[in-house]
């Protein structure tokens, strides 16, 4: 009788972990990328990306508002089609890509709303700590890849940064390169 009131216990303890499914996820660099516009003096936008993304979303299946991201990007590998405009980037007057090769993005919440989820959290860019906020939308149910035979799910983030608040390009006035800067990541995720 004793041990069937341990064992009892025992999965009464067991049981709310166990209800508490998460999977892991981590971004698939041929399939994932981080693009951002800016306007250039108020009246073109120009794109760029940057280098490669290394994601890691662990999705609480029973409520996805307790599942968290982590995101790093390689700044230094930023890409606008223009290699002048490029190189100007990456020095100290911009991106200063020597001392911040990359910045990071790591969630503190998740919440539905937007189109989808509303992710805030802490992202660091040029040596500056700032809270942002991610419209997140997904593909919906994972997918199995014909080609790695893995599972597969699709996020789109997007957010609005205000570059002088990250200290980037100091010296250019808004009129010249906009203060606001539109980041979008794109990820192709497989569960772990």
């Amino acid at each position: 009788m004793k041990a069937l009131k341990l064992a009892s216990v025992a999965l009464a303890l067991i049981a709310p972990v166990a209800m508490a499914q998460t999977s892991t996820w981590k971004s698939y660099p041929a399939h994932s990328e981080a693009d951002f516009s800016v306007k250039h003096l108020s009246i073109s936008n120009v794109h760029g990306r940057f280098g490669k993304v290394d994601a890691t979303i662990v999705l609480n299946d029973q409520d996805v508002t307790k599942s968290t991201a982590n995101v790093t990007i390689d700044v230094a590998g930023l890409d606008t089609g223009q290699t002048p405009r490029d190189n100007h980037l990456k020095t100290d007057s911009f991106f200063d890509v020597a001392k911040y090769p990359s910045c990071t993005f790591v969630s503190t919440s998740v919440a539905k709303g937007g189109s989808g989820f509303q992710v805030s959290g802490n992202l660091t860019l040029h040596g500056v700590t700032k809270p942002v906020v991610l419209d997140v939308s997904g593909s919906g149910l994972p997918i199995t890849s014909p080609m790695d035979k893995k599972q597969h799910l699709g996020f789109e983030a997007t957010t609005t940064i205000h570059r002088l608040d990250f200290g980037v390009g100091t010296t250019f006035p808004d009129a010249v390169v906009s203060d606001e800067v539109k980041i979008t990541i794109e990820l192709d995720a497989v569960k772990q």
